[in-house]
């Protein structure tokens, strides 16, 4: 495993994090995702990324008990707050001082620990002040109970009117986390400039478009049993990229996967992080071997060739409108 720092800050994150977005408490049985959680352990993952909504909670829940016995200053714990948790009372959700407070400390006793490394922002909230929202963050990271703070899904205006407060807080933002692969690069002609300026970097999820990059999904087939594509929450966001036209191109990419000795898989986590505001790319799992197999992308280099193969096949295929982000 190898570390990169996140934005300007002095902390350290491994290349390749784990996150339990859909799987833990909802997709994946808990002595399966201690099994996994153990894997990227084992595998050199410090980085864990979780958010209070995954699972109605349940996420952070199981992570928490996956992570019970090691050594808290060797981890690295990232949660986040917006969307509802609660039963829908019109302060169960946003960026608003008493939802962020209160989700903040049902995440701390959820996860078992005094406090997170990452407190991010689920989304942007405009129907709160961002001031009252900055300051927020700011209280909780000078009470100890969060150490860094950073957004997620932010447009690039967003970021630099909130790290403008967060800057005069005294507690600047470190990371964006977005949606980001070869296939979704939305980011990369504003979000990404807007953080290299303000000291931040991302920490990208979905960097195997949901399983698309894997291959595993062929054109003009039903997808296999079990897969994302036929889960009831993963499949809403795997629909756009299960077209023949995108399918087929995938397909292109094996022989480029296989001249640099990687999986598919492979591949596409080290093409994301090829970009250097890429700090951390989240990978998920259902089988441990799968985490074994992914972290295997750390470290790796694609030379300026490979990049412009994998840029001539999916030529025409790629979404990067920033008005698609957010």
């Amino acid at each position: 495993m190898e570390f990169r720092r996140l934005g300007r800050s002095g902390l350290s994150v491994s290349e390749i994090s784990y996150g339990n977005w859909i799987t833990h408490g909802s997709q994946v049985e808990e002595e399966q995702a201690h099994a996994c959680v153990r894997a990227a352990l084992d595998s050199g993952i410090t980085t864990f990324d979780t958010a209070d909504v995954y699972a109605n909670t349940k996420a952070e829940e199981v992570l928490g008990r996956a992570l019970a016995g090691q050594r808290r200053e060797s981890l690295e714990i990232f949660t986040k707050v917006y969307w509802p948790t609660g039963p829908g009372g019109p302060n169960d959700k946003g960026l608003g001082r008493k939802h962020i407070m209160e989700s903040a400390n049902a995440s701390l006793r959820r996860l078992k620990t005094d406090y997170v490394d990452l407190y991010q922002a689920h989304r942007f909230d405009s129907s709160v002040p961002l001031e009252e929202t900055m300051l927020a963050f700011a209280d909780l990271v000078r009470a100890g109970k969060v150490l860094y703070i950073g957004v997620s899904e932010w447009k690039a205006d967003q970021i630099s009117r909130g790290a403008a407060l967060a800057r005069e807080l005294k507690v600047p933002f470190v990371s964006n986390q977005p949606q980001y692969s070869m296939l979704w690069r939305v980011i990369e002609s504003q979000v990404v400039p807007t953080c290299e300026r303000e000291g931040m970097s991302q920490i990208v999820w979905s960097p195997i478009a949901q399983g698309v990059l894997t291959g595993k999904y062929l054109p003009g087939q039903a997808p296999p049993a079990g897969s994302r594509a036929t889960d009831e929450q993963g499949k809403n966001f795997i629909a756009r990229l299960m077209r023949d036209d995108v399918l087929e191109r995938v397909q292109q990419l094996k022989p480029i996967a296989e001249d640099v000795g990687l999986s598919m898989a492979q591949l596409a986590i080290a093409w994301v992080l090829q970009n250097p505001n890429v700090a951390s790319a989240i990978i998920g799992a259902t089988r441990p071997e799968q985490v074994t197999e992914n972290v295997k992308a750390a470290g790796v280099r694609l030379d300026a060739e490979v990049l412009d193969r994998i840029d001539k096949v999916l030529d025409g295929i790629v979404q990067d409108d920033p008005r698609l982000g957010g």
